[in-house]
């Protein structure tokens, strides 16, 4: 772990450290303030994703303790806070001025900063890309994310058909951006965002034929197309250029399964293995957290319709996907936070962030 001038490592004995963790930890079960990990967790550690903030990202509950993220410096300033190693947050609207305070900030935390980043759909979305992007790594993002698809596979479209123009639509957008990354020699990432099958996105990277561009590998999406999280990064991993760490529990229902992100540690994927193997792939790949805490998404792999852009026969693999969810389905309830008040989902989703960045410094090791 290389040193930075401002934030030396606190020297604690691990009994006071491990006392400091156990007492944050119970502080974190009871109501009431939220324990102020800063001086604990150290300054190079996990990263946090902006969408971890889902309810407090330009939030209209008027909230004293849990004040709205309006930009990336707001998000990086409290991030920096309670200890996380850097942000992925959207670069769309920064201007240079807004860059440079950017910039300042941080090298003055040694945090790490990446970008997520809209495809130009069209050449006349070109101009717009490219001013992001230069704009953006001059605040020090060298590494981007992108999405071809907002929603998801099994609810934007209803035919083989509709999904094979997007396909198409996609490498358009990809191989415009593709020249513009390896112009400015900074990476772009393609998140498996439950648009694309793992083979599909690595078929999409090998097309391309850019050292410049890979994957931002998500560690649970793929359960929403039915495959096994721990073996789509297998498949990924080798081309990871950013991540999103996250866990997830699994239950039925009645048209198929709920699908949840829950605390690390708490579900499904292997996340000690998912960490080496993306350290082994790239060395200097950076582990941000994308912690949502929200209802669970139901994903209807019971129904005729959710099969429709898929090109396999859905018996054997749905017969797979539902022995897995059965075999691994999460104690107890789903977390839910659909019946509770602005201010209380404010407070949950910090809880589950701060106990993700305990997770990852004390069982994953993560230094970014």
């Amino acid at each position: 772990m290389k040193n930075h001038p401002q934030f030396s490592k606190p020297n604690f004995s691990h009994s006071r450290r491990e006392f400091i963790y156990t007492a944050g930890m119970a502080a974190m079960a009871l109501s009431g303030p939220l324990p102020d990990f800063s001086g604990y967790f150290e300054k190079e550690s996990m990263g946090i994703v902006v969408h971890s903030y889902w309810s407090r990202w330009n939030s209209k509950v008027q909230s004293e303790r849990f004040p709205a993220f309006q930009n990336a410096k707001q998000l990086m300033a409290h991030c920096h806070e309670i200890g996380a190693g850097g942000v992925q947050v959207g670069v769309n609207g920064w201007t240079e001025p807004f860059a440079d305070e950017l910039k300042a900030l941080r090298e003055k935390t040694g945090m790490f900063l990446e970008g997520s980043i809209s495809l130009p759909k069209t050449e006349q979305e070109s101009e717009r890309f490219e001013n992001e992007i230069i704009i953006a790594k001059n605040a020090g993002v060298r590494v981007f994310r992108t999405v071809c698809l907002s929603g998801r596979r099994y609810e934007n479209f209803q035919s083989k058909e509709e999904f094979e123009d997007f396909k198409k639509a996609s490498m358009a957008s990809l191989k415009r951006a593709s020249v513009i990354v390896a112009k400015h020699q900074v990476k772009l990432g393609i998140e498996n965002h439950k648009d694309w099958k793992a083979e599909e996105l690595v078929g999409l990277i090998k097309m391309l034929d850019n050292d410049y561009v890979g994957v931002t590998i998500d560690f649970g999406n793929n359960l929403a197309l039915m495959e096994d999280p721990n073996e789509v990064i297998d498949i990924l991993a080798p081309y990871a250029f950013s991540t999103h760490i996250k866990d997830m529990g699994v239950k039925e229902y009645e048209e198929g399964f709920l699908l949840s992100e829950v605390p690390l540690g708490q579900g499904i994927v292997d996340l000690k293995s998912a960490v080496e193997k993306c350290k082994k792939y790239n060395p200097d790949i950076r582990f941000s957290l994308e912690m949502i805490t929200r209802d669970p998404l139901e994903i209807p792999c019971l129904t005729k319709e959710y099969w429709a852009t898929f090109p396999e026969a859905p018996a054997a693999v749905m017969l797979r996907m539902l022995e897995f969810v059965q075999e691994k389905e999460f104690p107890g309830d789903l977390p839910k936070v659909s019946h509770l008040t602005g201010e209380e989902k404010l407070e949950l989703e910090e809880k589950n962030i701060l106990k993700c960045l305990a997770y990852s410094k004390e069982t994953l090791k993560i230094r970014a």
